[in-house]
């Protein structure tokens, strides 16, 4: 029993690694880390109420970040 469960997790862990890695090398998660960044980032801006005195030319708009609203 210990050792089937120890071989369990062995491939669990095996099979995670894997799907991690396809995740990390596809360009929807470098697109994903970049559109967080930046609402990090408005979140902050406007928690700290210097939202009037931002650029609006350093703000992704939503046509630069790839997202398309309805």
């Amino acid at each position: 029993m210990k050792y089937r469960d120890a071989i369990f997790a062995t491939m669990a862990l095996a099979a995670t690694s894997v799907a991690l890695a396809g995740v990390v090398y596809t360009d929807a998660y470098s697109h994903a880390a970049k559109a967080e960044v930046h609402g990090v980032r408005a979140l902050t801006l406007v928690a700290s109420g210097d939202e009037i005195a931002c650029d609006p030319a350093t703000m992704l708009s939503s046509n630069e970040s790839g997202t398309v609203q309805q």
